[in-house]
């Protein structure tokens, strides 16, 4: 049975175990109709286009 040589410290084992919790940027991008951040593969919440058409009535349109 395998046995460690030494003793790791708690904050070297957390040092070493935080690279793997940090947090990915979201894949913002440009809507090609308003110019308004978006999200990717969801609808734009000012004009409420997805893929070239209407998915969601605006305020606008109401």
């Amino acid at each position: 049975m395998a046995v460690p040589r030494a003793r790791i410290s708690k904050q070297r084992r957390n040092l070493r175990r935080s690279s793997h919790w940090k947090l990915d940027v979201p894949g913002i991008s440009k809507c090609p109709k308003c110019g308004a951040p978006v999200l990717s593969h969801r609808a734009c919440k000012a004009c409420g286009t997805y893929n070239g058409r209407v998915v969601i009535k605006t305020a606008e349109e109401k």
